[in-house]
C-alpha cells in the first residue's frame, strides 16, 4: 500500500487495485477509514473525530494531487 503522506501519526495511502468511486485510505493507530476524493465524505470505517477533521481538511487542500494519484494508480504507475 503506497503511502502518499503522513502527518500527526495519520497515514494517507491508496491501493493500486482500489475500485471506484475514487477514494483514499486514512489510517490512525488501529482505526482506518476510506474517504471519497470528490465528496470528502467518509465512505467506510471510522476515525476519531479530531483525526477525521484533520484528514478532511488535508483532503480538501490536496484534492488535485489525490486525483492525479488515483489516475496513476489505475495505470499501475508510481504515486507522487
Amino acid at each position: 500500500m503506497p503511502r502518499i503522506c503522513e502527518f500527526f501519526g495519520i497515514i494517507i495511502s491508496m491501493y493500486y487495485n482500489d475500485h471506484s468511486p475514487p477514494y483514499f485510505h486514512a489510517i490512525y493507530n488501529r482505526h482506518e477509514a476510506k474517504i471519497g476524493i470528490e465528496t470528502l465524505e467518509l465512505l467506510e470505517g471510522k476515525l476519531p473525530q479530531r483525526v477525521l477533521s484533520m484528514v478532511l481538511e488535508w483532503g480538501f487542500q490536496y484534492r488535485n494531487e489525490l486525483r492525479k494519484n488515483w489516475n496513476l494508480a489505475r495505470d499501475g504507475k508510481p504515486l507522487i
